[in-house]
């Protein structure tokens, strides 16, 4: 049996390095070789593909649908993978980046280079910490003193066109100034899709900046739990001019009351369109994970966005297990910069026959084709929560059909034989 997995793991190592070798080039007098990819070469069939390639190995055959002890070595080699490189779980960490950006929090193995790079690193200190870092922290207090006491005002206005109008301008100014102090340069693709009134705008997360960053080019109604402290004086002057939709705690668990409120906004042509973040948590920019079905449930028109951050300037990317808010602001503010591109993808509907699941699918799919990140069907609540038993279920039932389901549905054509036998008899 050991043999057998001996040969197979040699005939996969083989067959990797004659792909390598096969793309083998000439340069000058030199010979390439393309770094493989990673440590170890997944497969992309399915579970019966791969545990039928296994069995091909045993000298004894067996028939696809008996057991066989080969069979778990399907589970041991998925096991290691997952241990050696887990796809899941390094999306809840920041990016490796290609090159050092001259920031001490990207260069985990920090060793002495060259006097020169040194000089330098120190530069980008003082520059960063002496000159950036108090224009951006004053920028944002004016922004966000301007939001609180701009919207306070316009609140007091009865409701009407100018309010309306006035509120959207604050709220616009407020947000500009805001992505000044993070010194962001954001590009903005295909504009003639940006989101309409009365819609729903849904985009990948990757950290709480991304609401300052898509606000930056118009305004939308924010959805979410209702805080106290600053933050909840924040949300209370802003619903008092804009029609914001803000949940107590109770209210957040009710997924009737939830999904109530907003058909109520939705309905409403006038109101703005409300941004929602269906992956429930921030992921590193390199993947979008699961659409939460709850978005899509809602009804009317989607405006799908792509948010794509370049991490060699600043990575922008919120790890909540590892900083609180303020530490994370302040590495924000720290970064050279934060550069990102926007782009704005055609509105998309419910097709008919089509389930709430397979529609956020369908628009997870075009924002992560769109913006050239990686399509997961992982959920992120697994940033904080064990995989779900459904999830091992789900495998072994798999595993169950391909051995039980076969041999029951050969029974059950072995006793109809026997039955039309008897029948002739």
């Amino acid at each position: 049996m050991f043999n057998m997995l001996f040969i197979y793991t040699i005939l996969k190592c083989d067959s990797h390095l004659d792909s390598c070798m096969a793309t083998l080039t000439t340069v000058g007098e030199t010979s390439v070789c393309p770094l493989i990819p990673g440590l170890i070469q997944r497969e992309g069939g399915s579970m019966e593909q791969e545990m039928g390639e296994l069995r091909r190995y045993r000298t004894q055959s067996i028939s696809r649908g008996e057991f066989a002890l080969s069979d778990s070595f399907y589970f041991y080699r998925k096991g290691l993978e997952s241990i050696v490189d887990d796809q899941v779980t390094q999306r809840f960490s920041s990016e490796e980046l290609v090159s050092w950006n001259l920031l001490t929090r990207t260069n985990h193995n920090f060793h002495y280079i060259s006097l020169r790079l040194t000089i330098i690193w120190g530069l980008g200190v003082i520059i960063r910490y002496c000159v950036l870092f108090p224009l951006r922290i004053t920028l944002a207090i004016i922004g966000l003193s301007w939001l609180v006491i701009g919207t306070t005002l316009v609140g007091f206005l009865p409701k009407n066109r100018v309010k309306t109008w006035l509120s959207e301008l604050v709220h616009l100014m407020c947000y500009r100034i805001c992505a000044r102090g993070l010194s962001a340069t954001i590009q903005y693709h295909n504009k003639e899709n940006k989101p309409q009134k009365g819609g729903i705008c849904v985009a990948n997360h990757t950290s709480p900046i991304d609401i300052v960053i898509l606000a930056n080019d118009g305004c939308y109604a924010m959805v979410g739990q209702c805080h106290g402290g600053l933050m909840g004086v924040i949300q209370r002057s802003m619903v008092r001019s804009c029609p914001h939709v803000w949940f107590e705690r109770s209210e957040m668990r009710d997924r009737h009351a939830v999904t109530s409120r907003l058909r109520a906004h939705v309905a409403a042509k006038t109101n703005l369109p409300i941004l929602i973040f269906p992956e429930g948590t921030c992921i590193n920019n390199t993947s979008v994970m699961m659409f939460k079905k709850g978005s899509f449930e809602i009804g009317g028109t989607i405006y799908p966005v792509a948010i794509k951050y370049d991490p060699r300037f600043g990575d922008a990317f919120w790890n909540s297990a590892k900083y609180n808010m303020v530490s994370y602001l302040l590495r924000m503010m720290t970064s050279w910069a934060i550069v990102v591109n926007v782009w704005y993808l055609p509105p998309m509907t419910r097709e008919e026959g089509e389930d709430a699941a397979q529609f956020a699918n369908r628009v997870k799919s075009a924002i992560a084709h769109q913006g050239g990140l990686l399509d997961m069907a992982w959920d992120g609540s697994l940033k904080r929560d064990k995989v779900k038993e459904e999830f091992k279920e789900q495998q072994q039932k798999m595993y169950s059909s391909m051995v039980v389901g076969k041999k029951r549905r050969k029974s059950e054509t072995f006793r109809k034989d026997n039955q039309d036998t008897v029948i002739l008899e």
